[in-house]
C-alpha cells in the first residue's frame, strides 16, 4: 500500500533531519583526519546487514545500475562529505550541500526533460540563502580543498537523486534491499582508497565505537531507507530541497547542545530556510488545475 503524500514526505524528512547530527557527531566523537574511515565504517557495515536480513542481490542491468547509484549516492558522496566537513567549518560545508536542490532542479530539466516547476527553483534559492544566514560566519576560514569536496559531493549526489527516480528499482524489490545494494556498492569502492590513503584504523574508545554506530544504523541504513524510498516515489527536485533539514538540524543541536547562540540574524535565516522547504513540497499549481478541472475532448 502506498503512504500518503504527506506521510511520505514526513518520512522522507526523517532521514536529513538525522543527517544533521553528523556534523556533532564527527566533531565530537570520532577520530580526527579520518574522513576515509568514517565514509568506510558508515556505509560498507550496514549495507551489508541489509543484504543479510533482505537476502536479496541485484540481476541483469541492476548489478551496474546499483554500483553507479552506490558510487554516486555513497562511494564519492561520503569521502568528500566528510573531507569537506574536516577542512572547512560545518557552516561553510553545510551551505555547500545546501546548493543540491538547484543541481537537482538542472539535472532533471536535463537528464528527466522534465520541467521544474517555478516556485520549487525559488524554494531552492531562498533556502540556500537561509542557510547562508544559519551558518555562516563573517570569520569563516575557506579551503579550497574543502571546498572543490563540498561542490562535486553536491552534484554527485544530485546525479544520484535523479538517476534513483529515473531508473526506479526492481519490481519485487523492496527499498531496504535497494539501500543495501548501494550502501554496499559504495563502501567497496571506498575500502580500498580508505586503506590506501589512511592505512589501517586507529584504537577505537567508547565515544567513538558509539558515533560509529549511530552513524551507520541509524545516520546510513535506517535514514537512506527513508530517503530512497522518498525519491522513488516523489519529484526529485521535491525530495532534496528537504535535504535543507540536515544543516538547521545541525544547527539546532549546536544551540542546544554545544552552547552556540543564535543571533536574529540566523533565526532569520532558519525562518527563511524552513518556509523554502514546505514551499517546496507543495504541488505544482498547473498539476493542482490540471486534477481539479480536467478538460474531456
Amino acid at each position: 500500500m502506498t503512504a500518503p503524500r504527506p506521510a511520505l514526505i514526513a518520512a522522507t524528512a526523517l532521514a536529513p533531519a538525522v543527517w544533521g547530527t553528523t556534523y556533532i557527531v564527527t566533531s565530537e566523537f570520532l577520530p580526527p583526519d579520518r574522513p576515509l574511515l568514517t565514509a568506510l565504517l558508515r556505509a560498507l557495515p550496514a549495507g551489508l546487514l541489509l543484504i543479510a536480513v533482505t537476502r536479496v542481490l541485484p540481476k541483469g542491468d541492476w548489478w551496474w545500475r546499483a554500483s553507479v547509484l552506490g558510487a554516486l549516492n555513497i562511494g564519492m558522496f561520503f569521502p568528500l562529505l566528510f573531507l569537506s566537513a574536516y577542512r572547512l567549518p560545518g557552516g561553510v560545508a553545510a551551505v555547500l550541500g545546501a546548493i543540491q536542490p538547484l543541481l537537482v532542479a538542472g539535472f532533471t530539466r536535463a537528464v528527466l526533460r522534465e520541467t521544474v516547476p517555478v516556485h520549487r527553483v525559488l524554494a531552492g534559492i531562498i533556502a540556500t540563502v537561509g542557510v547562508s544566514l544559519v551558518v555562516l560566519r563573517a570569520n569563516a576560514a575557506l579551503d579550497a580543498v574543502g571546498i572543490v569536496a563540498g561542490v562535486i559531493a553536491a552534484a554527485g549526489m544530485a546525479a544520484g537523486v535523479v538517476l534513483t527516480r529515473s531508473w526506479g528499482k526492481p519490481a519485487g524489490v523492496g527499498d531496504l534491499a535497494l539501500t543495501g545494494w548501494q550502501l554496499t556498492a559504495g563502501g567497496l569502492v571506498i575500502a580500498p582508497v580508505a586503506l590506501a590513503i589512511e592505512g589501517m584504523p586507529p584504537a577505537l574508545d567508547g565515544a567513538a565505537i558509539g558515533g560509529y554506530l549511530w552513524l551507520g544504523l541509524v545516520g546510513t541504513a535506517a535514514a537512506y531507507t527513508l530517503w530512497f524510498r522518498g525519491v522513488s516515489r516523489l519529484p526529485a527536485p521535491q525530495v532534496s530541497l528537504l535535504g535543507t533539514l540536515s544543516p538547521l538540524t545541525a544547527a539546532l543541536l549546536g544551540w542546544i547542545a554545544l552552547g552556540e547562540s543564535l543571533s536574529p540574524l540566523q533565526l532569520t535565516g532558519f525562518a527563511l530556510a524552513l518556509a523554502a522547504t514546505v514551499l517546496g513540497q507543495l504541488p505544482s499549481l498547473r498539476r493542482t488545475r490540471a486534477t481539479t478541472n480536467p478538460q474531456t475532448a
